[in-house]
């Protein structure tokens, strides 16, 4: 009967830590990204991929692209990154694709389109401008005349407005081989009178990202504001205020999605006035900052210089922009708390795969370093667990002894540790010192675009994503995909197996409690780890591979260690001998005075 209700209360608490989990992944950790590919008709297809949204002046009609672009005059952007066009009218940056960066994993699959006009899907630009009185300043609707057709990083290209009152506008654009945009802004007046401006740069979009935000990795409008990142704001937040305000010295602002990133960053020297708005009508999200006001006199001019980012959140190409601009655009990489620790896993991660070639084999190394860095004090986990089961019977002792002096029995049992020089808490260290490690990549792969769809062996296409090979559909013969809970892969199979042999490598629990739920644990965990990126699963798999090979190698070296867990083992599960005789004056385990012969009576 005791049996049973162990059984049952092991499969509630199984069930408990199932669902739990579950709940805290969707919520505190965001899935793996979602397979880049669907099953039609018994053939693989790529998924449609969400692009950016219509920008706050587009038309309601959303038209083909090509056809929006080739309605107005153009200027070519060729760089070794980036692919597409600068608008003439209205001087906008709408047309970007980032050539690196594919929307699939197949070989055809298309680029990854950043900007995109207004009126088409995706429509997504920025622009550099000022502000002023109308008909004196540039707008929406002016045409440019470029000094060139195409921008690159050997051919800047400078765009020229006359407003035919005095005042000349020029943008002389320049661009670098990564993904920043270089403005200098330039007025002369040649009228009569003084003319007052304001240079401002924005990048525009309608709707929020399709990437998904979450405490882990901020995904929406952001900014760096007099030295500090603000990630409070998300598009929720932008909605229901309106607008958000800051004033900065420098800085940068803008919209960060998953992996892509679109800001402006204006001189470092200049106070401005940066916002995040909205417009509900159009349902449009504008970041934007605005220098402060000049008065131009006549026969003067003025030069503003800014820079617009737009491109993937490349580590190395983000570290080199903060310190060339003198602002930390690479916090548009959430990293958190832990950037300090998070970043060297990065560095050490990426160089491996540098190295190698192969980013699962780059994982595999990765392992490998930290089971080394961490073998000593692995080695002391396993020589303190041993030791702890060794004296488990003397503990269970002290424990039947005192179980009505809470006092005594702690007292003892510390008297214990200190006569057998065992330290209960030395077993808890390692696991510790592996939570951040796994905790930071978890964070690397779900985070650098470095990771994204980088191939392993065979099936696995997409380390950043999960496991595609399930035996839920027969391997992808039957033509579905499950759903993320139940679609397990082949590499969590792989960790609920390794996880269940390091357990066997341990003795058995004493508690059959403990035990059924120890059994239970590893296939709870490879449902629990399906939805993660198939990289985390191969971190945790080949961990519990080292795991086991350092456990046997403990032993082999420790025999005495494997043979005590084992006698330690047997004890505990012999049956406890019968207790000795008791009696009310002696109480429990007292010996019976032996008994006198009655002396004769005498009269």
């Amino acid at each position: 009967m005791n049996d049973n209700k162990n059984l049952i209360l092991a499969i509630v608490l199984s069930a408990i830590v199932l669902l739990g989990s579950t709940l805290i992944t969707n919520y505190w950790f965001p899935p793996a990204n979602p397979p880049v590919t669907k099953i039609e008709e018994g053939k693989q297809v790529p998924l449609p991929q969400p692009g950016a949204d219509p920008a706050a002046d587009s038309p309601a009609a959303i038209r083909d692209r090509r056809m929006v672009l080739a309605e107005t005059p153009r200027v070519r952007i060729e760089t070794p990154r980036l692919s597409g066009s600068v608008n003439l009218t209205g001087a906008r940056i709408d047309d970007l694709v980032l050539t690196r960066h594919r929307e699939g994993v197949a070989s055809d699959s298309p680029p990854v389109r950043l900007f995109s006009p207004a009126g088409t899907p995706g429509a997504y630009f920025g622009s550099f401008g000022w502000s002023g009185a109308p008909g004196v300043v540039p707008g929406p609707q002016t045409v440019w005349q470029a000094s060139g057709d195409r921008l690159t990083p050997a051919t800047p290209v400078t765009l020229t407005w006359n407003n035919g009152q005095g005042q000349v506008f020029q943008i002389l654009l320049s661009i670098d081989d990564g993904y920043l945009i270089a403005s200098e802004q330039r007025v002369l007046n040649r009228g009569a009178n003084p003319v007052q401006l304001r240079p401002h740069a924005y990048v525009s979009r309608v709707g929020p990202s399709p990437d998904p935000d979450s405490w882990t990795a901020h995904v929406g409008p952001m900014g760096v504001f007099n030295g500090v990142a603000d990630y409070d704001n998300d598009f929720d937040d932008v909605v229901e205020a309106g607008a958000h305000n800051f004033r900065s010295t420098g800085g940068w602002v803008g919209f960060t999605d998953k992996y892509w990133l679109a800001a402006v960053v204006p001189d470092q020297r200049s106070d401005v006035d940066a916002a995040i708005v909205h417009n509900r009508a159009s349902n449009a999200f504008q970041a934007q900052f605005e220098a402060p006001a000049t008065i131009v006199a006549p026969g003067a001019g003025q030069v503003y210089r800014s820079h617009m980012f737009a491109g993937a959140k490349e580590i190395h190409f983000l570290d080199a922009y903060s310190a060339s601009l003198g602002t930390p655009l690479e916090r548009a990489i959430d990293w958190g708390w832990f950037r300090w620790f998070m970043k060297p896993i990065f560095s050490l991660l990426n160089w491996l795969f540098a190295l190698i070639g192969n980013f699962g084999v780059a994982i595999i190394l990765l392992t490998v370093i930290v089971r080394l860095l961490l073998f000593p004090v692995a080695q002391k986990q396993f020589a303190s667990f041993a030791a702890m089961r060794v004296v488990q019977p003397k503990m269970k002792a002290i424990q039947e002894r005192y179980k009505d002096d809470r006092a005594r029995m702690q007292q003892e049992i510390m008297a214990l540790y200190k006569a057998e020089k065992v330290n209960p808490m030395a077993g808890c260290l390692p696991i510790l010192l592996q939570i951040p490690i796994f905790y930071a990549l978890y964070k690397v792969l779900l985070l650098a675009v470095e990771m994204r769809h980088q191939p392993f062996v065979l099936w696995i296409k997409d380390l950043s994503a999960p496991d595609p090979l399930t035996p839920v559909n027969l391997f992808g013969f039957l033509p579905f995909t499950p759903p993320a809970y139940i679609g397990i892969g082949i590499l969590p199979i792989l960790l609920g197996i390794t996880m269940w042999l390091q357990f066997k490598l341990n003795p058995q629990q004493t508690d059959p409690v403990q035990k059924q739920v120890f059994a239970l644990m590893p296939w709870v965990l490879m449902f629990v780890m399906a939805p993660f990126a198939a990289g985390l699963q191969l971190y945790w798999v080949t961990n519990n591979i080292l795991s086991i090979g350092q456990q046997k190698l403990l032993y082999m070296r420790h025999p005495v260690l494997k043979e005590g867990l084992d006698a330690a083992a047997v004890e505990s599960r012999a049956p406890a001998p019968p207790p000795p005789p008791t009696s009310p004056a002696g109480g429990a385990g007292a010996a019976k005075p032996p008994r006198r012969k009655p002396k004769p009576k005498t009269r």
